[in-house]
């Protein structure tokens, strides 16, 4: 048993007290520090009358859980040439005076759920406001066409009390023309303030009668001078005619009819359905627009040359050429497609089409395209006769032309396999899968007629929208 000592057991309470005394004293500054030191707004603590950590209260900062997130309005990918296309979206901040300096976001391109091009941006968010965000020129993958547009915001770090002159550019006038050439659309614009705007961004986006968007342009204005009124312009590379469906856009349509053998396969004097077909294509002219341009070609084993009627707005002219049509009298009459596309698309390229006009064919045929021969083996060849109609339709679609096509007579309802090649092919000569229709009566074909011009002219106006980003103040953080 060792033995007590009490000059050691002495030591060591000294030793022990001096260190807890140390620490004691420690914790004494640290507490007098930081209780005597007033809350600020960046000590990233929740202290004072702070609604969170740094923001709310008396902090400039806005807290995000107060404000409400920005909504995507619409987001959408319009082509600007192969393999190249805008990528745009509105985006609408509800806040009556939270913006967000920054706002991050991602715009992704797919096709068929394969990502095939991505772009990030950033822009400053105003409050209370519907802000467009563009992203021009944007290359995809090998040239695909996006089937999806998809839009990423990333959270707002920092929101800020804001203000944005309202009203600070007003539109006073808008004119579009040339839109099946070099599209142009005007705008007068005008800076109501008594300061200058420096590089102001204007966005122009044009939408169908359902509200859909089609197409849009940004432009940027360096300098707008105070109290004065620009002329602000926006132009497309290509034609936008065939997307802009409004009545504003005219039409130069070519209407095709066929008159082969088979269109007389009812009899009767005049024969049927030929002559069916033609009062049906009567009406449809004599019921088209008054800034619609009709021509008229029918053909069978070859196109009408000269065709029958050039580019007119004479409706009754267009309509009297149709009621003279009669079925060819030099031996059996077949069906040359491929040789009527060609003579219409040389119409529409002439000097008579318009080039505010967007270009169209109605193209109507019965089938049984076995026309022209094979030049090598000068027989009939129904492969050749349709591989050569596909690439003289293919030649009408690259010059902007859209096609509709009609499957007309009791052929698009047989399900032979004859037969379904027809059909299948009348449908690859359409622009697009719904610019095909059937119509296997003659009544039907009326119903079709009035659907293509549906199709063609729009009810009610199309929207053009001009948003320019106004000049938005962000309170400094202090």
């Amino acid at each position: 048993m060792s033995k007590f000592r009490p000059w050691a057991f002495w030591r060591r309470l000294q030793y022990g007290g001096g260190f807890v005394g140390f620490w004691l004293i420690i914790a004494t500054i640290l507490f007098y520090v930081y209780s005597s030191t007033p809350p600020t707004c960046f000590d990233l603590i929740q202290n004072g009358d702070e609604g969170g950590v740094d923001c709310d209260g008396s902090c400039v900062r806005i807290c995000p859980f107060s404000v409400t997130e920005p909504i995507v309005e619409w987001k959408e990918s319009f082509k600007v040439q192969d393999g190249q296309y805008n990528a745009v979206a509105y985006i609408q901040n509800k806040n009556s005076f939270a913006g967000a300096p920054v706002l991050k976001y991602t715009f992704t391109l797919l096709d068929q759920g394969t990502v095939i091009a991505e772009r990030t941006g950033q822009t400053a968010l105003p409050p209370n406001t519907t802000h467009p965000l563009f992203e021009g020129r944007i290359l995809t993958e090998d040239g695909r066409v996006p089937t999806e547009t998809r839009l990423v915001l990333e959270p707002v770090s920092l929101w800020l009390p804001a203000t944005t002159i309202r009203n600070q550019f007003r539109v006073q006038d808008l004119n579009l023309e040339n839109t099946d050439s070099r599209p142009r659309l005007t705008a007068m614009i005008e800076n109501t303030e008594l300061t200058t705007a420096e590089e102001v961004e204007v966005v122009a986006t044009i939408f169908n009668s359902a509200g859909q968007p089609v197409t849009t342009s940004q432009t940027i204005v360096d300098s707008f001078a105070p109290r004065t009124t620009r002329e602000v312009v926006f132009t497309w590379p290509s034609s936008i005619a065939k997307t802009v469906k409004s009545c504003e856009v005219p039409s130069d349509v070519v209407l095709v009819l066929d008159r082969s053998g088979s269109m007389a396969a009812d009899g009767g004097t005049p024969p049927e359905p030929l002559e069916s077909a033609k009062k049906s294509a009567q009406n449809f002219v004599l019921q088209g627009q008054v800034t619609t341009q009709f021509a008229f070609l029918s053909y069978a084993t070859t196109p009408t040359t000269p065709l029958e009627q050039a580019l007119t707005t004479d409706k009754k002219i267009v309509a009297d050429s149709i009621a003279a049509v009669e079925m060819g009298k030099d031996g059996v009459q077949y069906t040359n497609t491929g040789d009527a596309f060609a003579a219409a698309l040389e119409e529409l390229m002439g000097p008579r089409h318009r080039k505010e006009a967007r270009k169209v064919i109605v193209f109507l045929t019965d089938g049984d395209i076995t026309r022209p021969v094979n030049p090598e083996t000068n027989e009939i060849d129904r492969d050749y006769a349709a591989a050569y109609a596909l690439e003289k339709a293919q030649a009408a679609k690259d010059e902007q032309v859209t096609i509709y096509t009609i499957g007309f007579g009791d052929f698009v309802q047989e399900k032979d396999e004859g037969m379904s090649r027809d059909v299948d092919l009348i449908k690859s000569l359409a622009s697009e899968p719904d610019r095909y229709f059937e119509a296997p009566t003659t009544a039907d074909l009326e119903r079709v007629y009035k659907q293509i011009a549906t199709g063609l002219c729009e009810e009610g106006p199309t929207r053009i929208e001009v948003i320019t980003k106004n000049q938005t103040t962000f309170e400094p953080l202090q």
